[in-house]
């Protein structure tokens, strides 16, 4: 089992219905696998965006979950989650590395 089917069942036993993310992820692919609505974002403060306003329609009861590349996703990624942050709405982001067959070869995005 891989990393990131692990953690896609570990999301689908927690009731996560979809994963908002960027794509080339590695958990797209694992997400679907699961029953995971994979829902594909251009820019990831709208994918946060998108969580931050799943999580508060939900009213708590389930909350968005948001899946970007690490480093310069991350980053973009900060704005939206300082926003949810200061809310206090809960959601959780999950910066995803490049698959093991593409570290070291660029372009890793």
């Amino acid at each position: 089992m891989r990393g990131s089917e692990a953690i896609a069942r570990i999301l689908k036993e927690e009731g996560v219905g979809f994963l908002g993310i960027i794509p080339m992820n590695t958990l797209e692919e694992a997400a679907a696998i699961a029953g995971i609505r994979p829902i594909v974002f251009r820019q990831e403060r709208v994918g946060v965006n998108a969580a931050d306003g799943f999580t508060r329609v939900m009213n708590g009861k389930s909350i968005g979950v948001f899946s970007m590349q690490a480093g310069p996703g991350a980053e973009n990624a900060f704005a939206g989650a300082a926003q949810a942050f200061a809310d206090s709405v809960p959601i959780l982001l999950l910066p995803a590395a490049a698959r093991l067959d593409r570290v070291g070869v660029h372009p890793t995005f």
